[in-house]
Order: C-alpha cells, then sequence, then structure tokens
C-alpha cells in the first residue's frame, strides 16, 4: 500500500510539473520597438499566455532573457504578465525567452497587451496627466493606421483597472464628488469628452493598469 501511495505521488507531481517554452527576442522586440520614441515614452506592451479555452492567463512560475553573456530575469505580475527592455542590441545578440509555465504549453497561446507604464498609475491626477496618456494611445493608433487608417480603432477614451470585485461611487474631482462617475466590476471609464474637465482627479486605491478605449 506504501509503495502504491509514493507511487501515486510521483504520478501526481509529474503531471504538474512545470513546462518549457523559449521565444526568440527579436518576436517581442517586434513589439517593444514601435514605442521607442519620445511621443509614446509613457506606453508600453505587456506579455503573457492565456489559456486558449478558459480565456484566463496561464501562470508563469519563471521568464528570463538569455544571451551567451547573462541571464536577465523578467519581473512577472500579479496578473501572470512580464515586460521586456527595448533593446536592438538583445536582438542582434540572438537572445532568447526561456519561460516555465504550469499549464501545458500548446494550450498557452501569446497575450500581447498596450497599457500605461507604473509610474503613471496613481491615486490623484492632474487632468492633464491622463489627456497626455489620452494622447500618446491615439498618436499610436494613428501611427500604426497611418496606411490602412480605416482598419485601426479610433481611441474615445480611457479605462482604469482595479480589482474586479472593486466598486466603488468615491470619485472626486476638484474635492467634489463625481456621481455620473463610478468604479463597476473593477473598471472606471472616463470619455474623451470627460477628460476635457480641467483640476484633480482623486481615487479611492492605485490603478493596476490603464488603457485605451478604443472602437
Amino acid at each position: 500500500m506504501r509503495m502504491l501511495f509514493l507511487g501515486l505521488m510521483a504520478f501526481s507531481g509529474a503531471a504538474l510539473a512545470a513546462e518549457s517554452l523559449e521565444l526568440d527576442y527579436a518576436t517581442l522586440y517586434s513589439h517593444t520597438r514601435k514605442l521607442d520614441k519620445d511621443e509614446l515614452s509613457a506606453l508600453q506592451f505587456a506579455f503573457g499566455f492565456m489559456h486558449h479555452q478558459s480565456k484566463q492567463m496561464c501562470h508563469l512560475e519563471s521568464a528570463y532573457l538569455h544571451t551567451q553573456k547573462q541571464d536577465i530575469p523578467l519581473q512577472i505580475t500579479q496578473e501572470q504578465r512580464f515586460t521586456v527592455p527595448s533593446e536592438k542590441a538583445l536582438s542582434l545578440a540572438k537572445a532568447v525567452a526561456r519561460f516555465e509555465l504550469t499549464e501545458p504549453v500548446n494550450q498557452c497561446d501569446m497575450s500581447v497587451q498596450l497599457e500605461t507604464k507604473a509610474e503613471y498609475l496613481k491615486t490623484a491626477y492632474d487632468l492633464q496627466e491622463l489627456v497626455l496618456l489620452y494622447d500618446q494611445y491615439t498618436e499610436f493608433f494613428d501611427s500604426m493606421g497611418s496606411f490602412l487608417a480605416f482598419m485601426m480603432p479610433s481611441v474615445k477614451g480611457l479605462v482604469l483597472h482595479f480589482d474586479k470585485n472593486m466598486a466603488s461611487d468615491a470619485i472626486w474631482l476638484n474635492d467634489k464628488l463625481q456621481p455620473d462617475l463610478s468604479i463597476r466590476e473593477g473598471e472606471l471609464r472616463l470619455s474623451k469628452d470627460w477628460l476635457e474637465n480641467k483640476g484633480q482627479l482623486r481615487l479611492p486605491v492605485r490603478p493596476y493598469r490603464i488603457t485605451a478605449i478604443t472602437e
């Protein structure tokens, strides 16, 4: 019985073993280099792997860039996403990105998300700061659609993301509650027209991501 129990434990451990995945850094750099200009300095691409059936992010146990000279650890967020440095030298050095995933690799597809950098996530904003983010998203989509503008989405505002279970009406502009604004299902949506207001926006907690409203 003891041998059978140990055998089952060994089988279970093998079934849960992480799977390795390797990508050429050049694949990631093909995205990040699109943001290598001052007009897009507030934006970044966050990468991850999404389970193609559950649509949930696959769990990353480790992530790093490997070259012949060094290994560069990649920080994994709570959302199971990561960013990479945007360096042509890494592409020329034929760096590779190596990952360990909990789920089977053949069930996880690459997911690429455009978002703001961490330094733009705060509990208080001058609205001009949010307008800057809006303008940068607009610049990105306009530049990507310069030849096929009719196929590219247009930016209609910003989405501030919070914990999905969060709901709050405590949104303040210039020390006045904003009854027309609320966080619902973890999102605060600010339209282009609303961003034309002036003054200080205060939030109950810091968002963990800001993305664009597009259509």
